[in-house]
């Protein structure tokens, strides 16, 4: 309504000037002489205007006619087309002014208009591989879903048009949730475009969400094929793959397979936990445990972990605490100060019952970092050396509220995941899990149950085969029971599958 308006205003407020000036000229005085070849001609200043007005009409329709005659020559001399081509640049000129208009539209995104004039520029070209481009933009802009829809499925009709096509609905696709769709979209594009840097990230997105790890190692082997992926990033993500599909073969029941998967893996990546971790499991079944001890011990130089630990304990899963802690004394050399050796160095202490030497292990983490672990370690270390009750509840007081410390957190949107997985459950980003306390600070809080043995005494001996209970027995060992209770109710507070540290 308002534009309305204002254009009603400026047509009144031309026919107004049209009409001043005309009442201007005709008060004027004097006028304009013309002498050409001996005639003379005068001319009041209003006739002058309009003569020359005339003039620039006839040169004009000269121009017009001169073009017609020229095309009227070349279409006798057998040029077939001259005639048509001279009748439609007109239309060609509307249309690509049209065209222009459109393209500014979606830049000032305004959909509605876009449309419009790609509308417009259809009727005067007749070009759809261009007007039904900006026509499902335009309409996906405005929001239109269906019309843009449309528009991409005609682009699939031209072979020239046929990837744009492909690549908006798959866009659509995406954000409508439907992912089986999405993938079939995707690998079409692929195959048209397999250079295309967005349609393999989508790809590989998709191939990675739907565990197609095999499909997905293809499509990060084009990544770097085509240069669209340094080779150190390639190998560790190709290691990711190899692990994430050594995992399924193996929840399949395919040992032998998921072991040579997982070795692949680490030998892509060594410093990835859960591949090394994987295949030092491997090795084991294969009776070479020499083997594993290599893989950890290469794993645990780059960076120590605790699932690191725990492979390393399943070596050797009958030994003594004493024996354990010897045999893990040259890992626990490679890293003498990191926090995770400390801690592992407590808890193998604590196992053998030298209580004193579990507390210079542990040191001052207790108070410079405090988290459920260590908490839980120096409270277990207080109720091994006798203290009172108050004591050992007052660690486990502060072990309740205290962080979890390090964890699988996903560096794009710090989701905290229980156990390592290749895509993030929360923001799906492909390999974004690190081992690192969480930014945000998350809290343990056990239900009380893990808490039991260091606040009443000692439960039960575990069931044969549980985590963390090959070196308990009943009613001896009280201290590593309490440690290992603790301890898996903090592992599993988050639907962890990995296994305890150990004792």
């Amino acid at each position: 309504m308002l534009w309305l308006i204002i254009k009603v205003a400026v047509f009144i407020a031309m026919v107004g000037a049209a009409a001043f000036g005309a009442s201007y000229l005709l008060d004027l005085d004097g006028g304009v002489r013309i002498v050409v070849a001996g005639v003379e001609m005068n001319l009041t200043p209003i006739k002058a205007v309009l003569a020359l007005a005339a003039l620039v009409l006839a040169l004009w329709l000269l121009m017009r006619l001169a073009g017609l005659l020229v095309a009227v020559l070349r279409f006798i001399n057998g040029d077939e087309t001259a005639l048509s081509r001279h009748f439609d640049g007109n239309r060609q000129e509307k249309g690509y002014r049209a065209l222009g208009e459109g393209v500014l539209a979606l830049a000032e995104r305004d959909g509605d208009k876009a449309m419009a004039q790609a509308a417009r520029a259809e009727k005067y070209l007749r070009k759809p591989a261009l007007t039904d481009l900006i026509t499902a933009q335009a309409a996906e802009l405005a929001g239109d879903k269906a019309r843009a829809e449309v528009a991409f499925k005609r682009l699939l009709t031209n072979e020239k048009t046929r990837f744009v096509g492909v690549r908006g609905l798959l866009r659509q696709k995406l954000e409508s949730g439907d992912t089986d769709t999405a993938l079939k979209l995707a690998k079409t594009a692929f195959a048209l475009k397999p250079r295309h840097s967005e349609v393999q990230d989508m790809l590989l997105q998709l191939q990675a969400d739907k565990g197609d790890w095999k499909g997905a190692r293809a499509t990060l082997g084009a990544k770097l094929k085509y240069g669209s992926l340094p080779r150190d990033v390639h190998r560790r993500r190709d290691a990711v793959l190899a692990l994430s599909e050594a995992r399924d073969v193996l929840d399949e029941g395919k040992s032998i397979e998921a072991r040579e998967a997982a070795i692949e893996a680490n030998r892509l990546s060594p410093d990835l936990i859960p591949a090394a971790v994987l295949a030092a499991r491997g090795y084991v079944e294969a009776g070479k445990p020499a083997k594993a001890v290599r893989v950890i011990n290469k794993a645990w130089l780059m960076r120590p972990h605790p699932d690191l630990a725990s492979a390393f304990a399943a070596i050797e899963p009958d030994e003594t605490p004493q024996a354990r802690l010897k045999r893990f004394s040259r890992l626990l050399k490679l890293h003498p100060d990191h926090r995770e050796t400390r801690l592992l160095e407590a808890e193998l202490h604590l196992a053998a019952e030298d209580f004193p030497a579990a507390r210079r292990a542990l040191g001052n983490l207790a108070e410079v970092e405090p988290d459920a672990r260590s908490l839980t370690i120096m409270a277990a270390i207080e109720r091994g050396e006798g203290s009172s009750d108050a004591v050992v509840k007052g660690w486990l007081a502060r072990a309740l509220g205290a962080p979890r410390g390090p964890q699988w957190v996903c560096d794009n949107c710090q989701h905290v995941h229980g156990v390592w997985r290749p895509v993030c459950e929360s923001c799906h980003s492909f390999d974004t899990l690190s081992w690192r306390a969480p930014a945000d600070g998350v809290v343990s809080t056990p239900t009380g149950l893990a808490m039991l043995p260091l606040l009443i005494g000692p439960l039960e001996e575990p069931e044969a085969g549980q985590d963390g209970a090959e070196d308990v027995s009943e009613g001896e060992d009280i201290p590593e029971a309490e440690v290992v209770e603790a301890e898996a109710e903090a592992e599993t507070e988050a639907e962890t599958e990995k296994a305890d540290t150990p004792r």
